[in-house]
């Protein structure tokens, strides 16, 4: 199952995606479907659950908008 984190800005996304490839985490960023939010207009694709990547994006000062399934 695919899991999304909606971000703040591209320039989160960014710094988001390389923190966590870093950290083992398979990710990419993809358009934020728009029926499921909208803002910046972009998320990270996880293919596992999201708590782990959050919680490291919070450690590390990036603000995300909301987490998605």
């Amino acid at each position: 199952m695919k899991h999304l984190i909606g971000m703040t800005s591209i320039t989160y996304a960014v710094k988001a995606e390389k923190l966590l490839k870093a950290n083992g985490i398979r990710v990419r960023i993809v358009p934020t479907p728009k029926t499921v939010g909208s803002g910046c207009g972009y998320s990270l694709e996880l293919n596992e659950p999201p708590e782990r990547a959050a919680a490291l994006l919070k450690e590390n000062g990036i603000r995300i908008k909301q987490i998605y399934g």
